[in-house]
């Protein structure tokens, strides 16, 4: 009883000992960095209130330009491949599903721009790979807004998808309700700005 007495109080006092340095070591926390936020916007800064001119549609009583807008973005989801680009007419009231202006897909992950002016038929100034889909006018192309004299101000929403995936399955020539459609089982996040456009008094 005496050996295990002198053993018994020897273990209990490093015991004790090691529970004190461990209540009074400091405990280092590892903090990650937070994320950086997703976001999209444009170089060009009259773009916040409505399109300017040099943006807006050719036809059906407009006189712009019909030049896309430049566009720039980051802070885009780990493990992103591609990204899809969209411009969508939430307000337009002659159809039941407001209007596509513009859809660019498989655009690379190393992509982060696209410069005024890139929309065209045919874009070879779209970063290499990105490919345009139809738009409710029925081109390739950006179009511009020409929203009616009489509405009020229609929200234009420019939207980026960061996808999990470089291509996305879709058959040539795709409407933007399908690439929208198609993207969704690969989305990773996504960004979006809005910009209000009318032609009326109420613009």
């Amino acid at each position: 009883m005496g050996i295990c007495r002198l053993k018994c109080g020897f273990r209990a006092l490093v015991g004790s000992a090691l529970g004190a340095l461990i209540s009074i070591a400091p405990v280092a926390r590892v903090t990650a960095a937070p994320a950086a936020a997703f976001v999209l916007g444009s170089a060009d800064s009259e773009l916040g209130g409505k399109f300017p001119d040099r943006y807006t549609f050719n036809d059906f009583g407009c006189s712009g330009g019909n030049e896309s807008p430049p566009l720039r973005w980051s802070g885009a989801p780990k493990g992103t491949l591609s990204f899809v680009i969209t411009l969508f007419d939430m307000d337009e009231h002659n159809t039941p599903s407001g209007w596509w202006h513009w859809v660019v897909y498989d655009v690379p992950a190393n992509a982060a721009e696209f410069h005024a002016g890139a929309g065209v038929v045919d874009s070879n100034a779209l970063p290499a790979g990105a490919r345009q889909g139809r738009t409710d006018l029925g081109s390739d192309a950006y179009h511009g807004p020409c929203p009616d004299k009489r509405d009020k101000p229609h929200r234009y929403v420019f939207t980026i998808y960061a996808l999990g995936t470089a291509k996305l399955p879709v058959p040539p020539d795709p409407s933007g309700a399908m690439v929208v459609y198609s993207l969704q089982e690969h989305l990773l996040g996504k960004a979006t700005f809005i910009v209000r456009h009318g032609r009326g008094p109420a613009s």
